[in-house]
């Protein structure tokens, strides 16, 4: 029987290898989209107390209310920045993520490759070794044959 090929041993861990690559890089889009969603409300929300204060314009207001609001807007606002970095270190991750499942998925195809090129010399060794034998079959016959 054919000793198993290590070839073999080692496609199997590059395969587990990119597949884990590939869970990694769609949690990190996840986060990406989690990240963007949040940035987005924090967006919105923002905006939505800017458009009450500004229904509130012409009104009597409070000159400590007027200073809440503002302080208010800046705490949002500073979320906002924060978030923005939130999504700038998620899109950086994104981006290893991509690059490091691509490198996988590279040593996965390299090993393929390497199974295949070895499978291609087996079978053309195999071909020569029945074209051999087909060759001393086909001598043997002549000599038998001008011999009688």
């Amino acid at each position: 029987m054919a000793k198993p090929d290590p070839l073999h041993t080692v496609l199997k861990l590059a395969s587990e290898a990119e597949d884990q690559a590939a869970l990694q890089l769609k949690s990190a889009r996840l986060d990406l989209q989690k990240s963007q969603a949040q940035l987005s409300a924090l967006q919105n929300y923002r905006l939505d107390y800017m458009k009450q204060m500004e229904g509130q314009q012409g009104q009597q207001i409070s000159a400590s209310y007027y200073h809440q609001f503002h302080q208010f807007v800046r705490q949002i606002d500073d979320a906002i920045t924060k978030q923005h970095l939130g999504v700038a270190e998620a899109n950086k991750q994104v981006t290893y993520r991509q690059n490091h499942w691509q490198e996988k998925q590279q040593k996965r195809k390299a090993v393929e490759l390497l199974l295949e090129k070895k499978a291609m010399q087996a079978a053309t060794k195999a071909h020569k070794a029945e074209q051999k034998m087909f060759d001393e079959f086909a001598s043997q016959q002549y000599f038998r044959q001008s011999r009688r």
